[in-house]
């Protein structure tokens, strides 16, 4: 499940923040680890479609212990890793031909799928 970690910004490491959302105190959700188990599901049913919404979202979370947000931020990440993924093949079958590709059109594309982007603290 989520956990929490002690406040942020408390600590010996520096002084605190205070100007930061939640005031000095602020609960750090602690990152996830899932089981090879969840993640070998989870990758099938990435191949079967990238998109996992609704009732189908529900029952795999209930199916592998998650939470439905757990399994939608999963998705929501598999997709960017994927489309980088893509994108660095074609970078790579462009460059076996001589074309140089522009420096910034990888910022470029991710840019135009920010949407997918997740930073969740509850």
């Amino acid at each position: 499940g989520l956990e929490l970690s002690h406040c942020v910004g408390t600590n010996s490491l520096g002084p605190a923040m205070p100007w930061r959302s939640g005031g000095p105190c602020k609960m750090k959700r602690v990152r996830t680890v899932f089981k090879p188990e969840q993640l070998e599901r989870l990758e099938q049913e990435f191949l079967k479609q990238q998109y996992m919404v609704g009732t189908e979202r529900v029952d795999l979370a209930a199916t592998l212990h998650l939470t439905e947000t757990q399994v939608k931020v999963w998705f929501q990440n598999r997709r960017i890793k994927w489309r980088k993924q893509s994108m660095e093949q074609k970078a790579a079958k462009l460059s076996q031909f001589g074309v140089i590709q522009p420096a910034s059109a990888d910022s470029t594309d991710i840019k135009d799928h920010e949407e997918d982007t997740v930073d969740v603290e509850l």
